[in-house]
């Protein structure tokens, strides 16, 4: 039997505000934006190549906005993928290696597969990883 994480419900305080961010910024295709009643708001939202999905919405957990930490998106080269959210600006950190010493900036040289990483945060304080794999064991 198969066990596949499909939706991650992510914490926040104004849903418009972080369905931009999520779509213009990082890019996430819209599956689909509902108004439920009440006034309230449901958007799932898909990263390119995805089979997990976000969902951001009106109360839809007791979670506080900016509580989720840890998120981590993988990419096969993150120096691009900085440069893509570097355009769309998205404010995001260096590209990093993760290594026995902690971690260090990234040099031109370095196979950064599996331990190249950069992190960003939505609006709300919602942190991210973005992990570069190219080839998988």
């Amino acid at each position: 039997m198969n066990w596949t994480l499909e939706v991650v419900v992510v914490p926040v305080s104004d849903v418009a505000r972080a369905v931009a961010f999520y779509a213009e910024g990082l890019g996430f295709v819209v599956d689909h934006d509902t108004q439920l009643g009440g006034g309230r708001r449901l958007v799932q939202l898909t990263p390119r190549g995805s089979g997990c999905s976000v969902v951001l919405g009106d109360g839809l957990s007791s979670m506080a906005p900016g509580s989720l930490h840890g998120l981590q998106l993988v990419v096969n080269d993150v120096r691009a993928a900085h440069a893509e959210l570097t355009a769309r600006g998205v404010a995001v950190g260096e590209v990093q290696v993760l290594g026995p010493g902690g971690p260090r900036p990234a040099g031109p040289g370095d196979d950064l597969n599996n331990v190249g990483f950069l992190f960003l945060s939505d609006p709300d304080g919602n942190r991210w990883a973005v992990q570069q794999i190219t080839t998988r064991p």
